[in-house]
């Protein structure tokens, strides 16, 4: 199985972007899906992350700010992140658990993404 993320960029405060976290491959199940984000100089904190169930858990400081859902049909999820503020700005990295199928059994799987630049600047 592979993770693909895309999205992020340069926005000014006050403007929105929405990230995408696609998993292909041979995916049985997918558990969670999520951002975590790290800015510079700081830890890598979790942002944001959809259950297989839909239920969600946001850092405090987004509540209200972004949206995480997911296309269970296409083994995506997205950010939507709306009213952006400069401390927004950090490296998001999408990931992923869940189930894949082998040959002849299944084995579990935890992936993360390569990692991308959100930039919130005027």
């Amino acid at each position: 199985v592979q993770l693909q993320a895309s999205g992020g960029g340069l926005v000014q405060p006050g403007g929105s972007l929405r990230l995408s976290c696609a998993v292909s491959g041979t995916v049985f199940s997918i558990n969670t899906m999520g951002w975590y984000r790290q800015a510079p100089g700081k830890g890598r904190v979790l942002v944001a992350i959809i259950y297989s169930g839909g239920g969600t858990n946001y850092l405090e400081s987004v509540k209200g700010r972004f949206t995480i859902s997911r296309d269970n049909a296409n083994n995506t999820a997205y950010l939507q992140m709306n009213s952006l503020k400069p401390e927004d700005t950090a490296v998001y990295y999408c990931n992923a658990d869940g189930v894949e199928r082998q040959l002849s059994d299944y084995a579990p799987f935890k992936l993360v993404g390569q990692g991308t630049l959100v930039t919130v600047s005027s």
